[in-house]
């Protein structure tokens, strides 16, 4: 099969971004079959949708501030405080400092919904976000300038992972279901292609870099996970699960460590150094249902993984096969909405979810909302619920800015800027 090219970079006229406002949605801005999703119930309206559980958002405890974060850190300085009560006082000011979040930059560029986000490693006003028509957008929102836009092929073009090149910030990569794992940039040139099928019967689903052991990971529809070093070489092409494998992650402090998620309901994790099969695996966590995502907290120390179904996990290390911290949590799947995964603050131990209520779930309560869900990665204890009714669909991915003061959500076709208010107006 001839190789497919790729279209050209452009500044594109048509990408709609604007700061929150009152207008409503329009019906393009929105699929088909996710406004499926979107229907009320018989005798339900909108405002009583709101009404109803905006006073359950403001009856959810959310810890009092740190009285003093400066004196807590001259106790921890004098030694008269332990760095783990530290580290507690500074994130219960940051979930108090939540309360005053808001949407203050919205963008729906797509013809297709957003699938895949990730954020500047330098730049904390800066995101790449990728859609299911291929299409690629470089959106630096602080500042006026156009975004910068990659079209893609459309249909069958799904980006289904994306990652700034740790060695050069003007580079990124991508795993799509067009059947490659390439190097690109900004301009739209393709740099390098790691990874190539020649047919639409096998894709690439996720995948990961490491700038210190300088591999790439990526895993496809069938199970196999391929590693490969900067230069394009081959290290190994293994099937490690039975199906799809949804996610890859290498452990921030030893990347060497490596987890790989899959529809199989299971999460592997392996040391790169010692794979040799599919069996050389260190452990296997077995779910009960197919898992979309598993993820590293920034120490390296948890892996978080969601299924989907209605269950969270937090798994502790050097105890990696010991039962887990379960959190219960609504967000089943649906063939055409794209998954859920939940996601680390990158500064405090806390996790970051999407709401999709289910009637089904145990909890569940009539009119409930579809928030953006955070909890304490120790405890398992909801924390704070951030919801704006003016975008009220289902919000599938969140990631926080390096940084931790910012965070951007993906639902459906439109691109979600959170942070405080007093920030957002400075912006």
């Amino acid at each position: 099969m001839a190789p497919r090219k790729r279209p050209e970079t452009r500044k594109t006229p048509e990408v709609v971004v604007c700061p929150k406002s009152k207008r409503n949605r329009s019906p393009r801005e929105q699929e088909p079959e996710a406004k499926k999703l979107c229907v009320k119930g018989p005798g339900s309206s909108r405002r009583f949708d709101s009404g109803c559980l905006w006073a359950g958002l403001a009856s959810l405890q959310v810890p009092p501030p740190c009285r003093s974060v400066v004196r807590a850190l001259h106790h921890h300085k004098l030694g008269k405080a332990a760095w783990p009560s530290l580290q507690q006082c500074l994130q219960q000011s940051f979930v108090h400092s939540l309360a005053s979040y808001r949407i203050f930059h919205k963008a729906a560029p797509f013809d297709r919904r957003a699938t895949s986000l990730a954020w500047h490693p330098t730049h904390p006003n800066t995101l790449a976000v990728g859609s299911k028509g291929g299409d690629i957008m470089l959106w630096n929102f602080g500042i006026k300038d156009k975004p910068t836009f990659i079209e893609g092929i459309g249909a069958g073009g799904s980006i289904t992972g994306l990652k700034f090149n740790p060695l050069n910030t003007n580079q990124f990569f991508t795993s799509s279901m067009e059947g490659t794992t390439r190097l690109q940039d900004f301009q739209g040139n393709t740099l390098q292609v790691f990874t190539s099928y020649s047919t639409y019967d096998f894709w690439f689903c996720s995948l990961d870099v490491s700038a210190k052991s300088r591999v790439v990971v990526t895993g496809d529809n069938v199970g196999h996970v391929i590693l490969l070093n900067m230069d394009g070489r081959e290290l190994w092409n293994l099937r490690m699960h039975k199906k799809k494998v949804t996610h890859v992650a290498l452990n921030p402090c030893c990347d060497w460590l490596l987890a790989t998620a899959s529809v199989d309901q299971t999460v592997k994790i392996w040391d790169l150094r010692q794979v040799k099969g599919k069996s050389s695996f260190l452990y296997s966590l077995p779910h009960r249902h197919p898992v979309n995502a598993a993820h590293f907290s920034p120490d390296g120390a948890q892996l978080l993984t969601t299924d989907q179904k209605s269950e969270i996990r937090v798994y502790s290390a050097s105890q990696w096969d010991c039962p887990p911290s379960l959190i219960p949590h609504p967000h089943r799947h649906f063939q055409h909405l794209t998954p859920i995964k939940a996601a680390w603050h990158p500064r405090y131990h806390l996790i970051v979810v999407g709401r999709y209520p289910d009637p089904n779930f145990k909890s569940c309560t009539p009119y409930e909302l579809r928030t953006i869900d955070v909890f304490d990665g120790s405890s398992g204890k909801l924390m704070h619920q951030l919801y704006d009714p003016e975008s009220s669909g289902i919000i599938s991915l969140n990631e926080f800015n390096p940084m931790g003061d910012t965070l951007a959500s993906v639902m459906g076709y439109h691109i979600l800027i959170w942070s405080r208010e007093e920030a957002g107006m400075r912006k």
